[in-house]
């Protein structure tokens, strides 16, 4: 068993130890239970929901970042998702006596001690990785080209291996052992680094393999050590689409469950009507006062409207509240300190509370809770002249939050949206309704923390 799977395992059963100790402690405190009777079989219901609400921000994951502030977050981001399901389930959907309904005090309180208690241990574990990481290292199978442009990547994604190519000088690593030794072959290097290789990545080629080599890497892959093809380290470790495997036939791989299931399509429908009708209700008792704050700051249209691309390329009017001032012609782009945001539309847009009429275009069908970004007809038109394969991102409905948009900043350059669009192939192609929920938690967490634009 691999050291990620193992921390993968402590992990869960820490978390149902932190949940029933949490439980239990609490409703003693209270009066309510006796430590030599605690609650046991009541709780297995509030750990299910516990479990799902942290694999959905990847708090399983051993190559997720435990010490940053935005995992810190998006853990209490979820476990407040975590108990308001509880306690709907416990006092909406299960009939009277069930022992947890004793006090909702008990359940928010324990929830609320379980935050630092779960965020704690996974720092502790991810510590612990973090410098085992710094001495071992990915080896790469490539050209030199091709194995610069990976290192580079591995470097922005603040990934703490090394990384190794197997015929030629090795990368410096971030941390540890600098790498710098001569890589030598694939057979010689494996066997110097044993032990301290976490993966194998091949690019993929035509050419195949010695035969030697390749025997070798099937005894590796069978006794453990992960092995990759360089498109699948994309979508295993970065959960994303490289561009440079992008072709006609891409289409006809594995996955795409929206369009060769009509039932999730439908489904999907369904479930955007009655969250963009319940967002607009919720919203309407704001919306007077934040119409008259954009009125107000220069005598303007409240809305603002644009012909955006929609799904096989049917345009559509989506609406905005109003951010910027009434003349702001020139850059497509929206640039940080951008002087044609109007005071009001700098906090609409850092909250994302511009794009709330946007719910108005989900209830019509001209967009989806959850999809690539709907862009504007002369940037698409551009995008298609210069990106090969760039409309497949049309393939579905545009969203007013997406995979992309999470997981990317603003995008203000052909090169940012080249990077989105990975993103938006890869959610194309693995789309269910579990990531569609991880990026529900995610844009709560974006809206919270303002880093609209």
């Amino acid at each position: 068993m691999t050291s990620a799977r193992k921390i993968t395992l402590a992990l869960i059963a820490l978390d149902a130890l932190a949940v029933i100790a949490s439980f239990n402690l609490v409703a003693w405190a209270r009066g309510l239970v006796d430590l030599n009777h605690p609650i046991i079989s009541a709780l297995f219901l509030p750990v299910l929901i516990h479990w799902l609400g942290v694999y959905l921000i990847d708090g399983y994951s051993s190559r997720t970042d435990m010490m940053s502030i935005t995992y810190a977050s998006l853990h209490v981001i979820a476990q407040a998702g975590v108990l308001l399901v509880t306690l709907l389930l416990t006092y909406a959907f299960i009939p009277g006596g069930f022992q947890l309904q004793s006090s909702r005090l008990v359940t928010a309180v324990s929830y609320l001690a379980v935050i630092p208690l779960s965020l704690g241990y996974r720092r502790m574990f991810y510590q612990r990785q973090l410098a085992r990481m710094q001495r071992h290292f990915f080896l790469f199978l490539g050209s030199r080209e091709n194995y610069e442009a990976f290192a580079e990547e591995c470097r922005k994604h603040g990934m703490s291996q090394g990384v190794l190519n197997a015929t030629r000088q090795p990368a410096p690593a971030t941390g540890g052992d600098d790498g710098t030794k001569s890589a030598g072959d694939v057979l010689h290097l494996l066997k110097e680094y044993e032990g301290r290789i976490d993966a194998i990545i091949l690019r993929e080629s035509s050419q195949e393999l010695p035969p030697a080599i390749a025997q070798r890497l099937v005894e590796l892959s069978f006794s453990g050590l992960p092995t990759y093809t360089l498109e699948l380290f994309h979508q295993v470790y970065w959960r994303k689409i490289p561009l440079y495997r992008l072709n006609q036939t891409w289409l006809f791989q594995e996955g795409f469950q929206i369009a060769r299931e009509p039932v999730f399509e439908r489904l999907k429908r369904l479930s955007d009507i009655l969250f963009s009708a319940l967002g607009l209700l919720l919203f309407a008792p704001f919306f007077p006062f934040i119409a008259a704050a954009i009125w107000l700051t220069d005598r303007g249209p409240v809305f603002f409207h644009q012909t955006r691309v929609g799904r096989n390329r049917v345009l559509f009017e989506a609406y905005k509240l109003r951010s910027m001032r009434v003349q702001h012609a020139g850059d497509p782009y929206t640039r940080p300190d951008d002087d044609r945001i109007t005071p009001i539309g700098r906090f609409l847009r850092a909250t994302r509370l511009d794009e709330v009429p946007q719910l108005w275009n989900v209830f019509r069908g001209d967009m989806s809770i959850i999809g690539p970004r709907a862009e504007w007809v002369r940037l698409v038109e551009e995008y298609e002249r210069q990106i090969p394969c760039y409309h497949f991102r049309h393939l579905v409905k545009p969203g007013i939050t997406g995979w992309a948009q999470v997981n990317y900043p603003y995008g203000a350059n052909l090169e940012d949206t080249l990077r989105k669009l990975e993103y938006d192939l890869y959610y194309i192609r693995f789309f269910s309704f579990v990531l569609d929920a991880s990026i529900t938690l995610k844009t709560i967490h974006v809206m919270l923390f303002g880093k609209g634009r």
